[in-house]
């Protein structure tokens, strides 16, 4: 056990911070931006600070008209996120986590794992809850989502009744709102792993060291998608811990994996030998050098998934990118065999999707290949994207057949 809590330990939520003495003022442009539906202002249209440090403000506009309440970071550009029009309050909080929860209740099966608040798409801005069978994982990635952590612990003990609480807010977002990487057991017990299944397949999940919160949940639908496509010899770039690979392995007859990361390759061979799958093998090395050898080597597949970390993390990194995309899916295509089928995906935001698109046409034209596009594809239903905040639709993945 690491970093285990007493089950009998409580975290009381501070409904002091709902004690709102505080308000700023924002610019006209602001305001528009609100009215468009989109939760974030940023720096630049704040024109008055709050009288003191506060995690919740009141908003209003330059007449002195009151818009709602936000989170306030003062230290990042992102300096308010709009979260109600009326008065918040703790009652409000566990409101809207109950309706995040009841709306993926189809989803949330005993040992299953999914999202269960997407942040601003919930209406709880940069606020993530995950859930791995009995156990629950949350992110508090603004000042104002971290100020009232424990409102938040102690509406999800009531709502949920999980095992354990664990917080993985080691993550580089929070530097930007001058917080901590913390991560650890906000209450009861958290185990090595947790043991999760999808799709009829099971995983073991490292939740304190492992990508994420634990598990790439946002390409759960596409998983099971993609696999339905699947046959014959199959290669899964970036496997991770190989939850493509595995999904593939049940219906092809050979799959192989690739990554980089040897500690992520050990829980992939755990996780194929959990299944009882010997028709997978798993191999460290990097994807572009792989990619190029198999095509020197002669090699054909059935079927080529890529699943790339974001290439794009910022939009000044985007003529990179570019370059990497097109490289790896050209890659892909000469190693296809023909009507062989190819999923890729895209979690860099900042490239859009007919961008994405249009470099896999490039790729197919430099590959001497034509491609039908069989399903334009986004984040699994329990990342649902807010109309009015296009940073809400981030992944792309799209499943092709090479003729």
């Amino acid at each position: 056990m690491r970093n285990a809590a007493p089950r009998n330990s409580r975290i009381m939520g501070n409904t002091d911070l709902f004690n709102i003495r505080n308000e700023v003022e924002i610019s006209a442009s602001g305001v528009r931006r609100l009215h468009s539906g989109h939760p974030w202002i940023y720096a630049g249209d704040v024109a008055t600070k709050p009288s003191a440090p506060a995690p919740i403000v009141k908003v209003r506009d330059a007449a002195g008209n009151t818009l709602g309440f936000a989170f306030h970071s003062p230290q990042s550009r992102i300096r308010l996120r709009f979260l109600s029009r009326e008065i918040p309050t703790p009652e409000m909080i566990r409101e809207r986590l109950h309706a995040a929860i009841e709306r993926r209740r189809g989803r949330m099966q005993p040992k299953g794992a999914c999202r269960l608040v997407f942040g601003e798409a919930d209406l709880l801005p940069s606020i993530i809850v995950d859930r791995y069978a009995d156990f629950v994982v949350i992110q508090t990635l603004s000042s104002g989502a971290d100020a009232i952590k424990g409102v938040l612990t102690d509406a999800l003990r009531e709502l949920l009744n999980p095992a354990g609480i664990l917080e993985r807010n080691d993550v580089k977002a929070r530097r930007l709102e001058g917080l901590a990487e913390t991560r650890g057991v906000l209450w009861g017990e958290v185990p090595e792993e947790a043991r999760i299944i999808e799709a009829g397949i099971e995983f073991s999940v490292d939740l304190l060291e492992g990508q994420k919160t634990g598990f790439f949940l946002d390409q759960a639908d596409n998983r099971i998608a993609a696999a339905a496509y699947a046959s014959g010899k199959c290669l899964d770039c970036f496997t991770n811990t190989g939850a493509f690979a595995l999904h593939f392995a049940s219906r092809c007859a050979s799959v192989i994996g690739v990554d980089a990361s040897a500690p992520a390759l050990l829980q992939a061979r755990r996780n194929a030998a959990l299944n009882g799958m010997k028709n997978v093998e798993f191999v460290e090395g990097n994807v572009f050098d792989y990619l190029r050898e198999r095509e020197k080597a002669g090699d054909r597949f059935a079927a080529v998934c890529l699943d790339p970390p974001a290439f794009a993390k910022n939009r000044g990194a985007l003529p990179a990118a570019r370059g990497g995309y097109k490289e790896i899916n050209l890659r892909a295509l000469k190693l296809l065999a023909p009507d062989g089928i190819l999923v890729t995906s895209s979690c860099s935001y900042h490239l859009a999707e007919e961008d994405f698109l249009s470099l896999l046409q490039q790729a197919a034209q430099d590959a001497h290949r034509h491609v039908q596009v069989l399903e334009r594809r986004a984040q699994s239903a329990d990342h649902p994207v807010l109309l009015g905040m296009p940073e809400t639709h981030y992944l792309k993945c799209i499943i092709l057949r090479a003729l």
